[in-house]
């Protein structure tokens, strides 16, 4: 069997294409001395495992011996994972998107033998369809101009260089920070609600986390219920679509229809870990059952499927499974019948909208059309017995469905998206007494810091016992973030000194020293292109948000102002952008929240073992505070040197006390919860 390069690769997407005839090469010094030497332009295809689209393309193209051929002769072609290579990616998304006016992946862009790019696209049927050209009759064109037209390919490039470098060209702004600017935005982005199915927008739907964030926190400072509401309504209708997994747990990518009904089934653990997040805050806000009910089938999905066994959570699940898109995932009602019996097979069915019509390709998703009790009506059984009956009726479903093919799995471990991971988990530990939940967020973090940490840098991703790459900055300002939000909830001081030593790194390897804000490849970074600062919130918040929130918390624990004056101007290079684009910024405008509001700072001396400690942090734990700094010190510790909020802080008779600061005064020394709850929510 041929292979090529890619065969000594450990990205499973990259050995995925590892027996194409095309000649692929990974991206590095190697492939673009050849094009050098060959005088040939390079075709540069990324894309990433859980991806319907780069299956097809690489089934239709890259296994096509003709193609390939072309492929072969007239380029030197490189293949990247984009999870592993997100600065190739950021980079030359933003060419395609200049190019086409539209991105996405696979992404397909055709660079001088320097790398630069001149032509671009994304999937290319392998002929002409729907007045798309073909992908050879591409191939063909693009090898021509190159060779025939240097000027235009010349042209073509100075362009593209000169827009990539206006794209993180920021001007600070001059007017002063308002709170209006949160009220607006929230108010802009409610526009977009949809009434019916809770969401923004039409189909397709994605789950906009951060958007939702910035709802609760405009609901906590406007008090006004509609914002608490959007946010509820979006969360319990996506819980009932079929865009959760409602016998495993877990949520799909997103929703191609405007009712969460018919998901594109990868699974991806960046959603996974921000859902899991917002369900746990708007559970803490309305106390209702469902979100955490939520909250724990996708942990148990997470800890059952994603977790590598000494810690450390894998990327993302595939949307295919036997080569057919949703395979693993659906049903007929024969099978039903078959597995829970015609009794309660009538029930479940009718429940969950399973049908010899179907909902989706003549098969079904699963998703309740009927609530418990109107089952108990319409059957008219006793509720206990239909809750009964469809519990027993999904464990054996669940069961059954263990039997299938299973969708691939992704094994590659991210840094950055292991820290949005720690923040869900430490949400979760905050309302759930689940043991499990605190394990899988220390492992992670030792499994982190012991086989992805070298020399005192992170390193983005580790794959059969191999970490590699040096991290981005996503890596250092989402696990950053991420231990911060732990160390609210474990109150562990080392996890707090991790967070501290990241931010350092951080700040001294992707700071922008001349106009301000971090780039998004560190300063030991070989060279690109261009050097791009991530700004845009997509599904995954950019790195400057992050690390905005991570230096404004930090300067809560430490005091120390060059946190702080670092976080401001960040704030100020977007503050405009900010305004103009709420949708983008929705992360950004959180950590503008956080700078405008200032956070209750929260001391509790007591002993961590205490009960009576223990039971006024569940208590501060229940409340929803996204601004806030937590921090317990034993009675007689010696504290000044740990934080400069804990010098003089002593207990009241012997009790747990809690000492609560904001905006540079200090409440009374309190040891009762309902005094302690005023303070908080004041």
């Amino acid at each position: 069997m041929h292979s090529n390069r890619l065969i000594h690769e450990t990205s499973p997407y990259l050995l995925q294409h590892a027996h194409n005839p095309v000649d692929w090469h990974p991206w590095g010094e190697e492939a673009f001395q050849k094009a050098k030497a060959m005088n040939k332009p390079v075709l540069l295809s990324i894309g990433y495992s859980a991806c319907h689209w780069c299956h097809v393309m690489e089934q239709e193209s890259f296994e096509n011996e003709e193609i390939a051929a072309l492929m072969n002769d007239h380029f030197v072609n490189i293949k990247v994972d984009r999870e592993e290579r997100p600065d190739l990616d950021e980079i030359y998304m933003n060419a395609v998107q200049m190019l086409t006016g539209r991105g996405g992946w696979p992404m397909t862009v055709f660079l001088t033998p320097e790398g630069k790019p001149f032509y671009g696209g994304t999937y290319f049927p392998p002929e002409d369809r729907y007045g798309v050209p073909g992908f050879p009759k591409i191939l063909k064109a693009v090898a021509q101009a190159y060779r025939e037209r240097p000027q235009e390919v010349e042209k073509s490039v100075q362009e593209i260089l000169r827009a990539l470098n206006r794209i993180s060209n920021f001007q600070e702004s001059q007017r002063p920070f308002s709170r209006d600017t949160m009220a607006q935005s929230a108010e802009q982005l409610s526009q977009a609600y949809d009434p019916d199915y809770g969401g923004l927008g039409r189909a397709p739907k994605f789950p906009n986390a951060g958007v939702f964030e910035l709802f609760l926190r405009h609901y906590r400072v406007s008090k006004n219920r509609h914002f608490l509401e959007m946010v509820a309504h979006t969360l319990t209708k996506m819980a009932e679509g079929g865009i959760y997994d409602h016998l495993g747990g877990g949520f799909h990518r997103y929703s191609v229809d405007e009712k969460w009904l018919v998901p594109h089934f990868e699974k991806m653990l960046y959603d996974n870990a921000q859902l899991v997040r917002i369900y746990a805050q708007v559970f803490c806000l309305t106390r209702e059952p469902l979100f955490k009910r939520v909250v724990e089938e996708t942990l148990e999905y997470l800890l059952r499927e994603m977790l590598h066994p000494e810690g450390g959570f894998y990327s993302t699940q595939d949307a295919d499974s036997e080569g057919e898109e949703g395979k693993f995932f659906v049903w007929s009602p024969e099978e039903i019948m078959r597995i829970v019996g015609e009794e309660t097979g009538e029930i479940f069915c009718r429940t969950y909208d399973v049908s010899d019509f179907g909902n989706f390709e003549g098969k079904n998703i699963l998703h309740p059309i009927l609530t418990l009790e109107q089952s108990a009506k319409f059957f008219k059984r006793d509720l206990k017995e239909i809750q009964r009956m469809i519990a027993e009726a999904k464990t054996k479903l669940f069961q059954e469905r263990e039997k299938r093919v299973k969708p691939f799995r992704d094994e590659k471990i991210l840094t950055s998206w292991n820290g949005l991971m720690l923040s869900g988990l430490a949400e979760a530990i905050k309302i759930s007494s689940d043991a499990r939940y605190l394990q899988a967020a220390e492992k992670t973090v030792n499994f982190i810091f012991t086989k992805m940490f070298e020399g005192g840098f992170l390193l983005h991703t580790y794959k059969d016992g191999q970490a590699k790459l040096h991290g981005y900055l996503d890596d250092y300002a989402f696990l950053t973030v991420g231990l911060l939000d732990l160390y609210e909830a474990n109150l562990e001081r080392s996890t707090l000194e991790r967070a501290l030593q990241l931010a350092e790194t951080m700040s001294r390897e992707f700071w922008d020293d001349i106009e301000g804000a971090f780039f998004y490849t560190g300063k030991s970074h070989e060279q690109l292109i261009s050097r791009t600062k991530p700004v845009f919130d997509g599904s995954v918040p950019s790195g400057n948000s992050m690390a905005t929130q991570a230096l404004l918390r930090l300067y809560h624990y430490t005091g120390r102002e060059d946190y702080l004056k670092r976080a401001e101007k960040v704030l100020r290079l977007y503050y405009d952008a900010m305004e103009k684009q709420p949708f983008g910024f929705a992360h950004m405008l959180s950590a503008l929240d956080f700078y405008l509001e200032k956070p209750k700072e929260i001391v509790l001396v007591g002993e961590k073992k205490d009960r009576a400690t223990q039971d006024l942090l569940s208590k501060i734990h229940s409340l929803y505070l996204p601004n806030k700094t937590l921090q317990l010190a034993a009675s007689g510790e010696s504290l000044k040197e740990i934080s400069p909020l804990l010098e003089g802080k002593t207990q009241l008779n012997g009790k747990p006390t809690v000492y609560v600061c904001h905006n540079f005064t200090c409440s009374r020394p309190v040891t009762e919860w309902e005094e302690l709850r005023e303070l908080l929510e004041s």
